[in-house]
């Protein structure tokens, strides 16, 4: 059974005024509602509220285990209609769940840039750069979820009229290059430079074998900035390896049908269903694992903040390295028998059987000794 680590009221009066920050202030006085949890089944229909400052609807998504990190909130646009101008000490990647509109950026400078977008777009706001989302039809509402770093920088300054009315150009970061939000990039090995991506549900991967079951990958910078995502797939009838990493993951399924477990270390997996829209993020340092139970590839898209990221002294991510040296991947050897029991269970469902013998097999020829 799974621990909550729940103290008494008197232990927990103690720390009550820790647990509220500038930032979770600041959500209240914008006068949203933050969702606490790490499953959230479906991103199109998550109840919104109206976002008056915004001049849209929103709600913020949050547990507490990454609330001082990153953040992420939903954001619907009305038919024909348009968000407030806005600019901000923190950044911001965005990813378009529905609708179509474009999104105009500018510094004070003068320098002004706009682009076109469509679901399965997913782009990056530059650091305190001024930018004003539109839609682009009058019949259907436009809708995009984002993950920003805004708690630390909130949390840090205390106060928001610095966050978001600080006349500063970050050059470095945009200075209105005229293919700024060219639909291009560089590609230094899985990491792609990028400010925008036209359509991320089909965009090419790269071979990622050490993440197990014949999967692609890909790494995305952004805006320049310190905030990392990244998109991965895997075929029918095969799964993830289970890793764990930081707070702060924001797993979003782009297409595709299945199921994840997570768990903290030495408890029982939970598990938690998915398609297209749904939501998952792992709280901090727990095991988590991504199944396709469905008849066609599986994609995800995971925004996040760079501490989730724990590295060894290469720069590797040690959620990619195998725990027999000492990294935070369990090897398919390892796993216990009842996740191949339960894969095999959902797929039958679905008349399909696992495809993951040459995975077992692949994974033998290198696997490092066990400790």
């Amino acid at each position: 059974m799974a621990k909550d680590a729940i103290v008494s009221d008197e232990m927990a009066k103690k720390f009550a005024t820790e647990k509220d920050s500038a930032y979770t202030r600041w959500v209240r006085a914008e006068g949203l509602d933050i969702i606490a949890a790490h499953y959230v089944p479906n991103l199109h229909n998550v109840e919104l509220k109206p976002w008056a400052r915004r001049g849209g609807k929103g709600v913020y998504i949050n547990h507490e285990a990454s609330r001082t990190s990153n953040d992420c909130y939903v954001l619907e646009i009305a038919p024909g209609g348009k968000v407030a101008p806005q600019r901000q000490l923190f950044e911001e990647m965005i990813y378009v769940l529905d609708g179509r509109g474009s999104t105009v950026v500018w510094n004070d400078a003068g320098k002004r840039m706009s682009f076109e977008w469509k679901a399965g777009a997913m782009f990056a706001i530059p650091l305190n750069a001024w930018h004003q989302h539109f839609n682009g039809s009058g019949t259907q509402a436009a809708r995009y979820v984002a993950v920003t770093n805004a708690p630390p920088v909130i949390n840090l300054y205390e106060d928001v009229d610095f966050v978001f009315n600080t006349p500063f150009d970050f050059k470095n970061r945009f200075n209105g290059e005229p293919d700024y939000f060219a639909n291009k990039g560089e590609q230094k090995g899985l990491l792609l430079e990028t400010n925008f991506v036209a359509d991320a549900i089909n965009l090419p991967l790269i071979s990622a074998k050490e993440r197990g079951a014949g999967g692609g990958h890909i790494r995305f910078n952004m805006a320049r900035g310190s905030m990392n995502s990244h998109i991965s797939q895997f075929p029918i009838g095969t799964y993830k390896k289970a890793h764990c990493h930081g707070p702060g993951a924001h797993v979003i399924i782009m297409s595709g049908e299945g199921y994840s477990l997570m768990w903290p270390e030495g408890e029982e997996p939970q598990r938690y269903e998915w398609q297209e829209g749904c939501m998952i993020v792992p709280p901090n340092l727990w095991f988590h694992q991504h199944f396709n139970t469905g008849t066609t590839p599986s994609r995800y898209l995971a925004f996040k903040h760079e501490t989730v990221s724990i590295r060894n002294a290469q720069g590797v991510p040690k959620a990619w390295i195998s725990r027999r040296l000492g990294g935070d991947q369990i090897d398919y050897a390892d796993e216990q028998p009842l996740v191949r029991r339960l894969f095999a269970e959902a797929l039958a469902k679905h008349d399909l059987k696992p495809r993951m013998d040459e995975a077992y097999a692949t994974e033998l020829v290198d696997l490092p000794k066990a400790s």
